[in-house]
């Protein structure tokens, strides 16, 4: 009646299953995860609305790649959401950045190299438990319409 199925029987591992075919590939893969954060800031040397003390509401979103373990599984997404509370957003939600942040001008394009380079430690840190993860990019959405990005590529040359 309303185009789908109630399963019948749910599928058991080592049953139905077996573990050597949670792993369906081995290829190299992406997973992505985005949040948001309020924060102040005002920039120097600029004439223009920024000079002045403002807030945005940003937008950041991880591109991370690397290879499925033996779960078919590269990173859970509540681990990019730990590292992202507990090594990233503590120095920016609800903060002054100009603060916060080492010193440099609170510029989307300083800030999305910052947050890179937070996310890439953490996952270097974590190494041993993802398989050949690395951060392939961030983007910083300063408004709905406007942002900045850093690349792998980019941050290795």
């Amino acid at each position: 009646m309303y185009g789908f199925n109630i399963v019948d029987k749910l599928q058991k591992i080592d049953e139905d299953i077996t573990r050597k075919e949670l792993r369906y590939h081995k290829k190299r893969v992406l997973v992505s995860k985005e949040f948001t954060f309020d924060a102040a800031h005002h920039l120097h040397c600029y004439e223009g609305k920024c000079k002045s003390l403002h807030g945005h509401t940003y937008r950041v979103i991880f591109g991370i790649s690397g290879f499925v373990d033996e779960r078919g599984l590269l990173i859970d997404f509540a681990d990019i959401k730990a590292i992202w509370k507990q090594e990233i957003e503590i120095s920016l939600d609800h903060r002054y950045l100009n603060e916060t942040l080492p010193l440099m001008n609170t510029t989307a394009e300083n800030l999305v190299v910052w947050i890179y380079e937070k996310m890439e430690k953490a996952i270097i840190n974590r190494c041993e438990q993802y398989n050949g993860a690395r951060v392939e990019f961030v983007r910083l959405y300063e408004t709905p319409t406007s942002y900045a990005e850093a690349t792998r590529e980019w941050m290795e040359s």
